[in-house]
């Protein structure tokens, strides 16, 4: 009896070796074949789920924003189950910092998928992602409830704030990969403005 194919399981294998091999080389120089010898399948086998190399990229977006997306609920589940606005806004915004080898891939591909998809015309095409607003109405969203429950400056602009943290996030984050500051130093950065919106001050440490 034939083995029957998990297509959504082969379609995640090729996405983790895209991942890895452009994590190592680059995303403008990954083809699909190093991403089939990455994956240990056939070219063959990638070009059947995918097509053409700008639909694997599509692909491996949505895949990487997937893992984003856990990486920010893995952090709030550790913030215990009522976390409030401030944690919720730190766990987007430290999620997005290249703090380890895993969130340095994300910054960086992520990074690379802005610039492909201004130089590109097939992945220009696709939507770069599905809703490019939700990060920052998230925030705004969040600092507007810490507003009305006054845990934050009543006097702010919360989507102005959101955008600036957002921004800033982006902007540390590749100045930890070129090594112009170290993570800690631009967690420091975050906390400061945090400090400066929310009336509650610094988040104590953990008992």
């Amino acid at each position: 009896m034939p083995k029957r194919v998990d297509h959504e399981e082969r379609r995640t294998q090729i996405a983790e070796a895209l991942i890895q091999v452009a994590g190592r080389r680059g995303l403008h120089a990954v083809g699909m074949r190093d991403v089939a010898a990455e994956a240990g399948v056939s070219l063959r086998l990638v070009q059947y789920y995918f097509q053409t190399k700008e639909k694997l990229l599509f692909y491996g977006l949505q895949y990487l924003t997937d893992r984003f997306t856990a990486r920010v609920g893995a952090r709030l589940a550790a913030a215990g189950p009522n976390p409030g606005p401030r944690a919720t806004i730190e766990a987007l915004l430290l999620a997005s910092l290249p703090t380890d080898e895993e969130s340095r891939t994300f910054h960086l591909l992520y990074s690379s998928y802005a610039i492909l998809a201004v130089t590109d015309d097939a992945l220009a095409a696709q939507p770069f992602i599905d809703n490019p607003d939700a990060a920052e109405n998230a925030l705004t969203q969040l600092f507007e409830q810490a507003q009305e429950t006054g845990l934050a400056d009543a006097g702010i602009d919360a989507r102005t704030e959101a955008i600036s943290l957002l921004a800033m996030a982006a902007t540390m984050g590749t100045s930890i990969l070129v090594g112009q500051r170290t993570p800690d130093s631009a967690i420091a950065v975050l906390h400061h403005h945090l400090d400066r919106i929310f009336n509650g001050g610094p988040t104590p440490p953990p008992a």
